[in-house]
């Protein structure tokens, strides 16, 4: 029987400060097969960060989005087994990794998605609200089927969840127990953070009620 094969894929948009954090963690996992840093037009150190750590690095010349950067990505990969990991995590460790791609190496589902750690509460009710979550291993299949209009922006991760139901897989959740992510009000100071967030937020609400839609008229 063959072994399904792990590529990691890193979308990073001006993540000098904390990609090499993500990347140490990645380039000694076992679990991996390919390490991936997509730049969506980076103009920081972001490209010869991720070079330092002789990964597989795409730099694209323009910003195209979450989305577009992952599919973009995916182009360059052939690994059955997909995980996506942000660039802007703290404190991402082995753990988390396994956590995050032994049930979809498994069999036990389509899609495992990770919940970062908002504390005890907050992260367990997190298990039962839309997941939003960067963090998430999939069979490659769930990625690939989205139509390319519904990978603009942030509506990737709700397309990425309807995407796998559809096809009939199961989603696992796992909290990643300390995760931290460097938030937008620190990158981009409070007013333009803000600004990002509620931008991130309402694209991700249109998707979910875009796929739906689509769904109805058999168009995803």
């Amino acid at each position: 029987m063959s072994i399904s094969r792990v590529v990691a894929i890193v979308p990073a948009y001006n993540e000098e400060m904390t990609l090499a954090n993500v990347l140490t963690v990645l380039a000694e996992s076992p679990l991996l097969d390919e390490v991936l840093v997509v730049s969506d037009g980076s103009t920081d150190k972001t490209v010869s960060i991720a070079e330092s750590f002789g990964v597989s690095v795409l730099a694209l010349k323009e910003n195209l989005g979450k989305g577009g950067a992952m599919r973009e990505a995916l182009k360059k990969t052939d690994q059955e087994i997909v995980l996506f990991v942000d660039a802007d995590l703290y404190h991402f460790s082995q753990e988390h990794i396994e956590q995050l791609v032994t049930p979809v190496l498994e069999g036990e589902c389509g899609m495992c998605v990770g919940i970062r750690d908002r504390g005890q509460i907050v992260s367990r009710i997190g298990r039962h609200l839309p997941l939003i979550s960067g963090e998430r291993a999939m069979k490659r299949e769930v990625f690939a089927r989205i139509p390319a209009k519904y990978l603009s922006g942030f509506m990737v991760e709700p397309a990425l969840n309807f995407s796998c139901k559809m096809q009939g897989w199961k989603i696992c959740t796992t909290i990643l127990w300390g995760v931290r992510l460097r938030r937008k009000m620190q990158k981009m100071g409070v007013a333009k953070g803000m600004l990002g967030y509620v931008s991130m937020v309402s694209q991700q609400i249109k998707a979910y009620c875009l796929v739906r839609i689509a769904h109805l008229f058999k168009q995803f």
